[in-house]
């Protein structure tokens, strides 16, 4: 994507090159440690594997557990789900080569035999049981049991045959037995499961090293399309000018939307390296802790979005690689929306809010201090400056603290934050997302809902678009859902991502997901 150039600044609105100062910082930092980075990290990938670069540590490999970006994209590679979303968002088989409904209470998935995990045991209907029902009966602590809510219990009549009897019709079901939301893992896999995880995938676990590396290799005994890739090892590597520099110096062959905008545009002038892009669906937003007393009020929070400059921040940190958010939902989805509030940059309006709800400037023009969690992802840590430099504009002080990603995401999903910028991956592509997500249900631990956010209609809507058989009362209750998000604000919508993979040339069949998985590592070639 061509250059678009910013002239205004993000505080102040006076002329100013592309983030010249974070750049020439930058600059200054390299000349100052290139040296060591390249004593540090001077040998070149073995000829055989493939190493890929990621922000963080996965935080649990169990995929009845794992819900951070870095878990579910590994686990994909190593676990089979029920069935598969394609392009545009639609179910193919799976594990499952067919299903039918033959009440709105039932749902019979036929799986497909002779699939074994990984060890060599035969996978069945037990085990796909089991793996559910663990997650319900407390084999396993996870979040994702608020995604079975609606389950009665489940039967295994064969080994080919498992039925999932509902106690309410939930259209969203199989949604919830896709890729990125549930891999079947062995009967009997208990808590310990993630530090040897086990399962049927065109990849098999090799080994972990907390906060240095994941590697996996071919599955010899997968029943699909045989991966290319003999071996690859995820090494973790938090900084992105340090991922940049590994790539430029073929020390790592490939990344995925974990490079930031200037970084991708440096690369591309490398003729060893290639650069992959396409719209993507990964949603970035933040999250409001509704049981602050500062953010119980709506006009806070309507305030804080609208002294945003969303568009500002898109060119000036992603080169205009990435779109305007207003939903969850991505604008492709046949059950979004456009007709929600907006909420444009106008610091005038915000002004005003803020003054109507009371919080008036101090002698040195503050209204208030707020606190903003990151976790240390650069470019994550970019974003929170501007917006910090933006809400400064309208007399709100926003102190930042940065964490490394393991006590970021803990607080994060147990409430303790006031403000926190975050990422929702694949999940959003299933209109489940809004149970998920803003259901009084679904606070932590049962759920996503960690801002707290509670409205009777809400919930009412929710379970009457999951109880929905008829698909066009189903849209109708989820556009008014939308429409009641965007005004409540339980959070801001930012912007969806486009999905962007840098490689090096002996990579080939690079093809991005929409959802910024590594699903891509199932077709790729490599030449030695």
């Amino acid at each position: 994507m061509p250059e678009t150039p910013v002239r205004r600044s993000l505080a102040s609105g006076s002329p100013l090159a592309r983030r010249s100062v974070v750049s020439r910082c930058l600059s200054c930092w390299l000349l100052a440690t290139g040296y060591w980075l390249l004593l540090g990290c001077s040998h070149h990938p073995d000829p055989s594997a493939v190493t890929m670069l990621i922000e963080s540590s996965p935080a649990n490999l169990d995929p009845r557990i794992g819900t951070d970006a870095q878990a579910e994209h590994i686990d994909s590679l190593m676990f089979d789900p029920l069935v598969r979303r394609d392009e545009h968002f639609g179910l193919q088989p799976a594990l499952a080569t067919r299903w039918d409904t033959p009440d709105p209470l039932t749902w019979v998935f036929h799986l497909r035999t002779g699939v074994t995990f990984h060890d060599g045991r035969p996978l069945t209907s037990r085990d796909v049981k089991f793996t559910i029902d663990s997650i319900l009966n407390g084999t396993v602590i996870s979040v994702k049991a608020g995604s079975f809510t609606t389950l009665d219990h489940i039967d295994a009549p064969d080994p080919a045959t498992v039925i999932f009897h509902l106690k309410t019709p939930d259209p969203a079901l199989p949604f919830n037995l896709c890729d990125g939301a549930i891999g079947i893992v062995p009967y009997g896999s208990g808590r310990d499961f993630a530090h040897h995880p086990i399962g049927s995938g065109p990849f098999t676990f090799v080994s972990q090293q907390l906060d240095r590396d994941v590697v996996i290799a071919r599955a010899p005994s997968y029943w699909g399309t045989m991966p290319n890739i003999p071996r690859i090892r995820f090494a973790v590597v938090p900084d992105a000018t340090t991922r940049a520099l590994e790539l430029e110096k073929g020390s790592a062959d490939v990344e995925s939307n974990a490079l930031g905008a200037d970084e991708i545009h440096a690369l591309g002038r490398d003729p060893h390296l290639a650069i992959e892009d396409g719209p993507g669906t990964v949603l970035n937003y933040i999250v409001f802790n509704m049981r602050d007393p500062l953010l119980r009020d709506v006009r806070v929070r309507t305030a804080i979005a609208l002294a945003i400059n969303r568009p500002l921040i898109i060119q000036a940190l992603y080169r205009g690689e990435a779109r305007l958010a207003e939903s969850l939902l991505p604008p492709q989805h046949r059950a979004f929306t456009a007709g929600t509030e907006q909420h444009n940059y106008n610091p005038a309006a915000a002004n005003a809010l803020l003054d109507q709800a009371g919080y008036r400037r101090d002698a040195h023009g503050i209204r208030f201090h707020i606190g903003m969690k990151t976790s240390n992802d650069e470019t994550v840590r970019l974003m929170s400056v501007a917006i910090q430099e933006q809400l400064s504009q309208v007399g709100i002080a926003l102190d930042l603290r940065s964490y490394e990603f393991a006590t970021f995401y803990a607080d994060l999903t147990r409430g303790a934050f006031q403000l926190a910028p975050s990422r929702w991956i694949g999940g959003n592509e299933n209109p489940d997302i809004f149970r998920y997500a803003y259901s009084t249900a679904a606070f932590p631990p049962h759920g996503g809902n960690r801002g707290f956010y509670s409205n009777p209609e809400m919930d009412r809507l929710i379970a009457d678009a999951t109880a929905a058989t008829n698909r066009q009362q189903q849209i109708a209750d989820y556009a008014r859902i939308q429409q009641i998000a965007a005004h409540d604000l339980p959070s801001i919508n930012l912007w969806y991502l486009d999905s962007v993979i840098v490689h090096n040339r002996r990579l080939g069949n690079i093809h991005p997901n929409p959802s910024g998985t590594f699903d891509f590592l199932r077709d790729a070639t490599l030449e030695p």
